[in-house]
């Protein structure tokens, strides 16, 4: 285990004022409630949060070239987040990035266990960690937590509710951004003018809603039992979810809308429901949501909270991007 909050207590956030943070369970104590030995569990913290150690370079790297298994624990302290704590550069500091790098060469297996108040930018570790688990400050019983998850006694199900940017210049990111007059496709995403960047791709590296797990799901098309809702009709989108892999898991189906032609721009979705549903290895579950008139509403020119006719897309999946869709018009 190597980094700053491997054996550290602050794991409580910036908003906490109690007398008893010095009783929160580290990550160490954590994988030792597992059942580890101490003689298989090298620490080393390599570097504070923000600052060199003398010589905490090396004995990191000597300690990831001894062990089978690297879990680093990186992250951001609780005075970088919350008011009047905004960062200009959100990358982990520049001598976590060094203490990554420099680890990773050892070669083993690496598992990147994040402490944040805020999406950063991972781009570097997406492509050098064999995981990531983000775990944001979680408490008092952080510890025993995160070492349930990595040992896999917890099945993790979280999905993110913020995107996370590739890189910097994206920023602000967001799923549920407007149409635009030029929208990027694939068909013309190799022509220049149209939204967006010139040297990349709009999407995050995480988008709204995403989250892995230890399983797999799959989802089917999107039946809906109308293709023409009235204004009193509710409308219902079913889809089937199937665990695909081969232990018994929890998965978040979110189900956004999008309408195509307001009389004022709109997103390109909108969240409107969710649903969690536990499925065994090879179970499939149909899952419904009801669609009524008030999830197709919005404030109007007119300052009125009401739906327009017209046409309108569903979409439902495991994240804000990775959907099935189907549409349907909303008569006046």
């Amino acid at each position: 285990m190597i980094g700053p909050f491997g054996d550290s207590k602050d794991l409580l956030g910036p908003w906490q004022w109690s007398r008893y943070a010095n009783e929160t369970v580290t990550f160490r104590q954590g994988i030792e409630e597992q059942g580890v030995p101490a003689a298989n569990l090298l620490l080393e913290e390599g570097c504070k949060v923000e600052e060199p150690i003398v010589g905490g370079l090396e004995r990191a790297v000597s300690a990831a070239e001894q062990a089978d298994i690297v879990i680093l624990a990186l992250g951001e302290n609780s005075e970088m987040s919350g008011e009047a704590a905004s960062r200009m550069d959100i990358t982990l500091p520049k001598v976590q990035q060094k203490l990554a790098e420099a680890v990773v060469k050892a070669g083993k297996p690496t598992v990147l266990v994040l402490t944040n108040g805020r999406p950063l930018v991972l781009d570097w570790f997406e492509h050098h960690m064999d995981a990531i688990v983000e775990t944001w400050f979680l408490r008092s019983q952080a510890g025993y937590a995160i070492a349930d998850v990595l040992f896999g006694n917890y099945n993790p199900s979280g999905k993110l509710t913020m995107s996370f940017p590739a890189h910097i210049g994206q920023v602000p990111v967001y799923y549920n951004y407007f149409s635009t007059g030029r929208p990027v496709t694939e068909s013309n995403k190799h022509l220049k003018f149209f939204s967006k960047y010139i040297d990349g791709s709009n999407d995050p590296l995480y988008p709204f809603g995403y989250g892995l797990s230890y399983t797999t799901f799959e989802y089917s098309e999107i039946r809906l039992s109308q293709l023409q809702m009235n204004v009193s009709e509710i409308n219902t989108a079913n889809v089937t979810v199937t665990n695909t892999g081969s232990v018994q898991g929890e998965e978040i189906v979110q189900l956004y809308i999008q309408d195509l032609y307001g009389s004022v721009v709109r997103p390109v979705k909108e969240l409107k429901g969710f649903k969690k549903v536990t499925l065994a290895a090879g179970e499939a579950q149909e899952i419904s949501f009801t669609i009524t008139e008030s999830d197709l509403a919005f404030w109007n020119l007119d300052r009125k909270y009401e739906a327009e006719p017209g046409k309108f897309k569903v979409y439902i999946g495991s994240s804000s991007r990775d959907v099935k869709e189907a549409s349907f018009e909303h008569l006046p």
